[in-house]
């Protein structure tokens, strides 16, 4: 049987105003993300690879083209509701943690249920944290916790409002090799498990956790690998870097 896919994305552009006239962070993006996928996202500096992660989280409206989440076309929400969205089916982890500083970790984990005054239920606060193994440390606040673990009590607010996806904007970047790799590990465990993450990296060893990398340069997708090794990644990404300088290097002469 068919299953339609949890993302859905058609001709997605999208146009900033520039000095020299308009940049194209995206030129008409189509992109299928499977349920309980883990893909990665890669490319070159300005390729438009956070843009696509907002455009396709409800963060920012695109010039044109479409984004379904769950058969939802975003087009037809209004800030208010497609907030509301965020709020209720999407999680986010960003490379900076953003906790609060004042909360414990049960109270940060529980804090999209209190902004969007629902309930929270401490046996499923308990149980979460212990999946990320955090379950030792539900009271303390994240001035006492290492970088991987505040990243872990970041996934476990993302997981928290049992999203439809999770977006995570480079997750691993502010972290040390054995925290990044456990955080790492925690992901492609969630993935294994029903949970569909999107997750926009530079690191080849963060990408190849992934199920499928997409290769962005110019505003475009260039390039996919299934099942990657990070020799692989690596190597697809110098070629893509050296392309995108070459351009850069011809606009500037041409001028």
């Amino acid at each position: 049987m068919y299953a339609p896919p949890v993302l859905r994305i058609r001709d997605l552009r999208c146009e900033y105003p520039g000095e020299a006239g308009p940049v194209h962070a995206l030129r008409g993006i189509d992109l299928d993300v499977p349920r309980s996928s883990f893909i990665a996202i890669m490319g070159p500096s300005g390729s438009g690879k956070t843009t696509l992660l907002h455009c396709a989280a409800g963060l920012q409206r695109p010039t044109s083209g479409s984004v379904e989440l769950d058969g939802q076309d975003l087009r037809s929400l209004d800030q208010a509701q497609l907030a509301q969205l965020r709020r209720r089916r999407v999680g986010f982890v960003f490379q900076s943690f953003n906790l609060l500083p004042a909360l414990s970790t049960i109270d940060n984990v529980e804090l999209p249920l209190r902004l969007d005054a629902r309930r929270t239920h401490p046996a499923r606060t308990a149980d979460l944290l212990t999946r990320v193994g955090l379950g030792n440390r539900g009271s303390h606040r994240p001035d006492q916790l290492s970088g991987g673990q505040k990243q872990r009590v970041a996934v476990a607010r993302a997981l928290i409002t049992d999203p439809e996806i999770v977006f995570a904007d480079e997750p691993t970047g502010a972290l040390d090799i054995r925290s990044a790799r456990e955080v790492l590990r925690l992901m492609r465990e969630l993935a294994d498990h029903g949970q569909t993450i999107i997750m926009v990296t530079h690191d080849p060893v963060a990408a190849s956790y992934s199920d499928a990398v997409l290769f962005l340069a110019d505003g475009r997708i260039v390039d996919s690998l299934k099942q990657p090794t990070a020799q692989q990644v690596a190597g697809r990404m110098a070629v893509l870097v050296e392309s995108a300088e070459q351009a850069a290097n011809s606009a500037v002469t041409s001028r």
